[in-house]
């Protein structure tokens, strides 16, 4: 293929919407992974510490159906939470045969501060557009995702 093609081929790849979205959400992750990193946290902790505070107490099981977690990454997951203090399993009133997750008054607090962690570093991510774009792009982004 000839230099000439090739550079095309590359500058039509980095066009596509597709691409586009994912460099974007890529440093979006970056940005919230390194902003809750100080509260000893990643990504998926914070997804179940978050899920655990709005659903607890919750069966690992719905954690994983609700995440789309693998099971096992969910016990690991927890057991970080728990190691941590933020989240604690008991036997789930419902069933006594499993365990039920609730979130810890720490984790409730950790919470607290990752949302505003979260904030900031989504406000660095939105910093180049302003505030009427950030609120138009916000709306574009939950059309395709809802569509």
């Amino acid at each position: 293929m000839p230099r000439t093609e090739r550079l095309r081929a590359l500058a039509h790849i980095e066009s596509l919407p597709s691409w586009l979205a994912g460099r974007v959400a890529a440093r979006g992750r970056d940005l919230v992974a390194g902003a809750i990193a100080g509260e000893g946290l990643k990504l998926p902790q914070h997804a179940v510490l978050a899920a655990v505070a709005e659903h607890g107490p919750v069966a690992q099981a719905d954690l994983v159906r609700r995440l789309g977690f693998d099971p096992k990454d969910v016990v690991l997951l927890v057991n970080h939470l728990e190691t941590a203090g933020l989240a604690v399993r008991a036997p789930d009133p419902g069933d006594r045969r499993k365990n039920a997750v609730t979130v810890t008054p720490a984790g409730l607090e950790t919470l607290r501060r990752c949302a505003e962690l979260a904030d900031r570093a989504n406000a660095e991510l939105l910093a180049p557009l302003s505030a009427e774009e950030g609120r138009q792009l916000m709306e574009l982004l939950r059309r395709v995702h809802e569509a």
